[in-house]
């Protein structure tokens, strides 16, 4: 078995705990395997957020308190959990019971006295489903030329750590950089250099913001973002410094540029500080370095704004 299924967990939820041992014992070897034994402490598990979430629940219906019907109802109106595939298996066989089931949202309907050779089929399958269908997530979070992640991706982190920072009152800066005079640098040596340079400058940027959390993005065309939490203005542009050096190291012959010889970025930087700050937005924060990124460009370009 590969360690993508090693890594995967299961959810088990039923009030039987011979219903439980059995389902684990026939899994365990492939998978990670947790347990509930009611409704209630089905939910109260998945919304922990100190968790990670389950790749798949197997799910009993007929359980005392909340019953199976009403955790998949609840599962699926939660952002959070929409997504975790459901697998009811239980005694309740008529076809009008699968039909609400799957109605409800589950992928896959058991029924007992199972065959453990069909159970160990159907998780296997939907356990690929998932990770193919996260494989894909992936890539479309990537930007395809450079391997580092894309606009989009900017965007929902972005977001996240604004309520982070918000919330632990921690600072949050963001860094804007473009390449400079890279259109001449096109026209020049042509769109494949301009893809090769365009790979190179990612690649060495990317190695750079190297604390946890610290993430780079291709925003489009030449300009990439950074994102740096829990980093105060003067680090910020220590941040910045090093990545401008860091490219202008790469001495990537750069004729057609006033800026110098080489290929060269100019970077803008913006802090949020939750105690001081009074527009308390990511649109302000964005705004912010996208100014100091033209001031950059304006005094010269090769250096931080």
């Amino acid at each position: 078995m590969s360690n993508d299924f090693a890594q995967q967990t299961i959810l088990v939820v039923d009030d039987e705990p011979s219903n439980i041992q059995t389902l684990g014992n026939l899994l365990k070897a492939d998978y990670r395997i947790r347990v509930a034994n009611s409704g209630e402490k089905a939910l109260a598990l998945l919304q922990d957020t100190g968790r990670t979430q389950p790749d798949l629940i197997l799910l009993d219906i007929e359980m005392p308190g909340i019953d199976g019907y009403e955790v998949c109802r609840r599962l699926k109106e939660n952002p959070v959990t929409r997504a975790i595939p459901i697998i009811f298996v239980t005694a309740r066989n008529a076809t009008s019971d699968e039909e609400y089931g799957l109605n409800l949202g589950a992928v896959d309907y058991i029924g007992k006295p199972f065959t453990p050779a069909i159970v160990r089929a159907r998780v296997n399958t939907h356990m690929r489903l998932k990770r193919e269908t996260e494989r894909l997530e992936q890539y479309a979070l990537l930007d395809s030329l450079t391997d580092i992640p894309n606009r989009r991706r900017f965007d929902e982190l972005f977001d996240n750590e604004m309520r982070r920072c918000l919330r632990d009152r921690q600072p949050l800066s963001l860094i804007i950089m473009d390449i400079d005079y890279f259109k001449d640098f096109n026209d020049a040596y042509g769109h494949g250099a301009g893809d090769q340079c365009l790979q190179r400058v990612a690649r060495a940027l990317a190695g750079k913001p190297s604390r946890p959390g610290d993430r780079l993005f291709r925003y489009g065309g030449e300009e990439f973002v950074a994102l740096l939490p829990a980093t105060d203005t003067a680090s910020a542009r220590a941040v910045a410094e090093h990545l401008r050096a860091t490219v202008e190291r790469l001495a990537i012959r750069h004729e057609y540029s006033s800026a110098a010889p080489v290929v060269t970025v100019s970077l803008g930087t913006a802090t949020l500080d939750p105690g001081q700050d009074s527009k308390k937005d990511h649109g302000s924060l964005f705004k912010r370095a996208d100014e100091a990124l033209y001031a950059a460009k304006k005094a010269g370009r090769n250096r931080v704004g």
